[in-house]
């Protein structure tokens, strides 16, 4: 895991930024990294890697969205997911073999291993182990397609869990009050109170995303926030003026 660090430098490289409290709600959406953190990851290079996370429900679907307006290329690792698992998809014989009778011809029945995983770390594990490769070399793909942009942008939900993040220059994540977050998940087809927070049991708390990101991207205070820190975080990407 990244540790905590202080970003010295805000995006126009000039005035100290320390964030002390991550849990508050002052956030460092104009503070940017400007140089590399030795011991933790790569130099910066071209393209630039902004590594885009958040726990489930955040928002971080519409700030992708918003990162390809402004001409960033993003890898979706939930799409890369879907394609694996979806009809014909690469990992259904693995899983079908390791847990039978939870794929067909719509590929995987997601509502029954969800059901599987949320109740047994072990069988997550072993899903994991079959699907994630697999995404890896999917990634490696469209960042080989865009080695010639400014900058891209890795979608990763559990970006900050694995190593995923050791291959980003920008660690940007997603975050909204909880109760926003609830309201959002909850109103989504066929989710109960109950899986909602299995799900947040499993995922690493927000409050310390926050503290190991190099900029959050709150969703829950209105668009042109939102708007106006994704923008500034393409731009910098981008080698952009501000």
């Amino acid at each position: 895991m990244p540790e905590h660090r202080d970003i010295s430098r805000n995006a126009a490289g000039t005035e100290k930024t320390r964030r002390t409290d991550p849990t508050s709600s002052q956030t460092v959406s104009e503070a940017l990294p400007t140089a590399s953190f030795p011991g933790h990851r790569p130099p910066m290079r071209r393209p630039i890697v902004i590594g885009l996370t958040g726990s489930i429900g955040m928002g971080k679907s519409k700030v992708s969205t918003k990162f390809r307006a402004l001409g960033v290329p993003v890898f979706d690792a939930d799409a890369a997911v879907r394609t694996v698992q979806g009809p014909g998809g690469a990992a259904l014989p693995a899983i079908e073999a390791t847990f039978p009778g939870t794929t067909g011809p719509e590929g995987l029945d997601r509502a029954a291993m969800r059901a599987v995983v949320l109740a047994d770390p072990a069988a997550r594990r072993k899903l994991e182990a079959i699907v994630h490769p697999l995404v890896g070399k999917m990634r490696s793909r469209f960042l080989q397609a865009n080695r010639s942009r400014r900058a891209v942008c890795l979608d990763v939900p559990l970006l900050l869990e694995g190593e995923g993040w050791r291959k980003c220059d920008i660690i940007a994540v997603v975050s909204a009050p909880f109760h926003v977050q609830r309201a959002r998940v909850l109103a989504r087809p066929g989710m109960t109170d109950a899986q909602f927070h299995a799900i947040v049991d499993i995922q690493m708390p927000d409050a310390e995303k926050r503290a190991r990101a190099d900029v959050v991207i709150e969703t829950g205070r209105g668009r042109l926030t939102t708007w106006r820190t994704v923008r500034r975080i393409a731009r910098f990407a981008q080698g952009n003026r501000f």
